[in-house]
């Protein structure tokens, strides 16, 4: 513990009672009020006697400053501007029926928020006080009010135990959040606090807790982050964070005044003043000011000691995340030369779940506080379109890039694990499928991992303490894969635990060379594939024997998948025009040592990037991208045949249709020709606790935005034939779309491999449904009239059947409706079938 510096004498400023104080930005100044009718300015660094200026409102409950003026608010209801040019009264700002209980100015003072024991907050317009926003979709009335770093949200701390979030980037303020089990239920009047103090990074905030701690809380996903606990043994009356929030000032009823250290959430300093209001530190030098409830202000020079002054004098620290996103960037993420030129890493936004935090909102207040900083929403990276600007000045992890070196660096895409979520709080999905889910508990000295099932009689749940840290996970029917990253000096390790086997159960554990950490990792019936930060495939079977190590062409590597004996891969290649580097997949059966598919091109749209990639239960492979749109792999056994179809666009779901609804979906599988995911509700990116339940989505191909309706025998009250025809004509469409592409897969599968008889009845079964589905097709035809029969013919030629049956039906459909040429033409087809002439022929 640091030697006590000499105790400062306090400075008689007011009477008994509430007593406030706040510097101006500039740091010149120091503004206090209290009970009397006197407000006093202290000059910083002059030891004589303060300005006063007279003849204020008693009861002053909050004081707020800006460099050219201060507003105060008293009980009385009255909100009064004070020059600072002048030193004296200018305006009321406003005025309220109830007493006033606390009041803030934003960051760029134009806007005073007000708070009273009215159940309406009130934001005034500093220059004009006709201009009045109100905030009123909280229940009680607000005791604290705090805007954060860039002005763009405020909190409000009420009197029924609840922070409320307000985002003021509209015209009219908008609640984006109840923070509901963190602060205490406090009467207004209470010298208690539970006041909201954003970190300056403007990331997370810090509130006093009912258990006398501080918790941390992240913008980003509003959940619990470190704490700064075991300090206070009375409540907490005032908190407020250094400058460059390094450090943490907090007061209580114990007569403690503490001072914390940010990263590591230790006291660094205990002093003895009882009764402590308010605390203010000065923008720019070691000088911390603070206020009680006798009337009496403190000016502390030199209050931090030698020893831990210089935390003073950093740059603007973080605030103190359990997993910070920003600490956490992917091992795939480099400093190239370009051009001769240092280029930046990527957006730290930008990659996997691991390198993620559902996501930062730098735009709302990260360490880029420019207004111009524009964020990479789909997590591709920058986009370099002129107007994209790098974060800078106070960017705490990174030197700013010259403009030149933007304009030519390659934007990669971060490698990521399928299936896993970003730490949010202390927790984590490290897996999401149909077998089950796999999640982590950080406890600071270890983590608790559990292992559930969806069919208990399948398998049963299990959980371990985990000693390795593990932040990777794959499960399958036949064990579950663990990865943890490099630690100290102790090496990346995989670890696999069968779920069982005929003999004692054989986990096994394998460590990668020295600075090598795991990207991604799959596991198949067959085998496990790991990618590394070395840019290494590395394939081993189930029990643990190395079976294949290279190095892929694409890099650097992204993740991967597998299925059986083939394993998919995907690396960066080749910038593009938008300055993203492009996708590229490899597909090689690994057991025969067979290429099927050789760095071919991942298909996204620009500026789009990759959610997830996997096998469908058939074992095709799949991917969901940014757009959310699920895309599946044909003709991928057949070198350079491959394309990527949609299976399904889910922004063109019949559920948001009316346009009410803000849904995202994660993806988890596609089986039983279903797209199984999770569904987002608020714009989440990512599924917390609760364990949420999966849905399901048939597939359905884009081909217009009016979603196909579910087939029915005729048309409701209000609706004419045309519309049961249209509607029925879109429903066969897409059952024949889907079907050709199942019975394309189906085909491949048939064609490459050793298939078995019921394969193969499957794929003639599917053919037959596909003639069955255009025969419908042109029954719909042949009721429109004669003018729509060369539609009508080409449907006939579409059929695979090549027995004439399905022709000889069709020419019976056109006889039912009276279309004779239609049913002469269709004859002809049936003929050339029938002596095996092709239409092409």
């Amino acid at each position: 513990m640091a030697t006590q510096m000499p105790r400062p004498r306090p400075r008689p400023a007011h009477t008994p009672g509430a007593t406030h104080c706040s510097y101006t930005p500039n740091g010149g100044q120091l503004v206090t009020v209290g009970s009397n009718n006197t407000i006093r300015l202290y000059k910083t660094g002059f030891d004589g006697e303060p300005t006063n200026i007279d003849d204020c409102p008693e009861q002053n409950v909050g004081v707020a400053a800006t460099n050219d003026f201060f507003v105060v608010g008293s009980e009385d209801g009255t909100v009064s501007l004070y020059s600072l040019e002048t030193n004296a009264f200018d305006k009321f700002l406003l005025r309220t029926s109830l007493p006033i209980r606390d009041l803030a100015l934003s960051p760029d003072g134009q806007w005073c928020a007000v708070a009273s024991d009215e159940l309406t907050v009130k934001l005034v317009s500093t220059e004009d006080n006709t201009r009045v926003r109100q905030l009123k979709d909280h229940g009680k009335p607000a005791k604290h009010l705090s805007f954060d770093p860039k002005g763009s949200m405020i909190a409000l701390s009420c009197t029924d135990g609840i922070v409320y979030i307000y985002s003021l980037t509209a015209d009219q303020p908008e609640l984006i959040r109840k923070v509901d089990g963190v602060i205490a239920a406090l009467e207004a009047d209470t010298e208690v606090s539970s006041k909201v103090a954003w970190h300056p990074d403007g990331r997370a905030f810090a509130v006093p807790t009912p258990t006398r701690d501080i918790q941390v809380v992240s913008k980003n996903d509003w959940e619990n982050q470190r704490s700064f606990a075991n300090g206070h043994e009375g409540e907490i009356t005032a908190i407020s964070w250094s400058p460059n929030g390094a450090m943490l000032a907090t007061a209580g009823k114990d007569r403690k005044l503490l001072i914390w250290e940010t990263k590591t959430q230790s006291v660094i300093a205990r002093h003895d003043y009882a009764n402590v209001m308010d605390i203010a530190w000065h923008p720019k030098n070691n000088l911390v000011s603070f206020t009680d409830a006798e009337g009496s202000v403190y000016i502390c020079p030199d209050f931090i000691s030698s020893q831990y002054s210089i935390l003073l004098k950093l740059p603007k620290q973080p605030a103190p995340f359990i997993h910070d996103p920003l600490a956490e960037v992917s091992a795939n993420t480099r400093r190239l030369t370009v051009n001769g030129l240092k280029a930046g890493p990527p957006h730290p936004r930008a990659g996997s779940p691991d390198s993620q935090d559902s996501m930062l909102d730098l735009d709302d207040g990260g360490f880029a506080e420019d207004d111009d900083f524009v964020v990479d929403d789909d997590g591709a990276g920058y986009t370099l379109n002129g107007a994209t600007k790098r974060p800078h000045d106070d960017d705490p992890f990174d030197e700013r890039p010259s403009k030149r070196a933007e304009l030519f660096s390659p934007q990669y895409h971060e490698a990521f694990q399928p299936g896993s979520t970003p730490w949010r709080g202390n927790r984590k999905y490290l897996c999401l499928n149909l077998i089950g889910f796999v999640w982590t508990v950080d406890q600071d000295s270890h983590h608790t991992v559990t292992v559930e099932f969806y069919d208990h009689e399948f398998q049963r749940d299990f959980h371990f303490t985990d000693t390795f840290l593990y932040d990777k996970a794959c499960l399958t029917e036949n064990g579950t894969l663990f990865s943890c990253p490099p630690r100290d000096n102790a090496p990346a390790t995989i670890f696999y635990r069968p779920h069982e086997t005929w003999t004692n159960r054989n986990d096994w554990r394998m460590q990668l060379p020295k600075g090598e950490a795991v990207l991604s990792m799959s596991l198949s019936d067959s085998f496990v594939t790991v990618i590394t930060s070395a840019n290494y495939v590395r394939v081993y079977t189930l029990f643990g024997i190395p079976y294949r190590v290279y190095r892929p062409k694409s890099t650097p590597v992204v993740t991967c998948a597998s299925w059986r004996d083939y394993v998919l891969t995907m690396g960066n290649g080749p910038m593009g025009a938008d300055g993203n580097t492009r996708l590229l997949y490899t597909i090689e059966n690994v057991k025969r040592d067979e290429i099927c598919q050789n760095d071919d091109t991942v298909a996204l749209p620009e500026g789009a990037s990759i959610r997830s990639v996997f096998f469908s239960d058939n074992g095709d492979p799949c991917i969901y991208d940014s757009t959310g749109t699920l895309l599946t792999l044909l003709h991928w056994r057949q070198p350079s045949r491959a394309s990527w179809v949609p299976l399904l666009d889910t922004k063109l779901l019949p559920r948001l249709a009316s346009g009410r609804k803000n849904e995202n979906y994660f993806p988890i599988a596609v089986a039983d020709n279903k797209f199984h995911c999770i569904i987002l509700k608020g714009g989440d990116q990512y599924p917390y606790f609760p364990r949420p339940l999966l849905s399901e989505f048939d597939f359905s191909i884009p081909l217009t935005s009016t979603p196909p309706k579910e087939k029915r025998s005729g048309g409701e009250d209000g609706e004419d034939a045309d519309d049961v025809d249209a509607s029925e004509s879109r429903r066969l469409e897409q059952a024949f779309m889907l079907k050709r592409i199942q019975a394309a897969q189906l085909g491949d599968l048939v064609d490459s491999t050793s298939s078995s008889h019921s394969q193969r009845t499957a794929l003639s079964r599917l053919e037959i449904e596909i003639d069955k589905t255009l025969l419908q097709m042109l029954a719909i035809e042949c009721r429109e009239g004669e003018e729509r029969g060369m539609r009508a013919l080409e449907m006939v030629q579409l059929m695979r059947d090549q027995s004439g049956k399905m022709i000889e039906a069709a020419g019976k459909v056109a006889e039912r409706y009276g279309r004779a040429i239609l049913g002469e033409k269709i004859r002809e087809i049936g003929e050339r079938r029938v002596n095996g002439m092709d239409e092409d022929e």
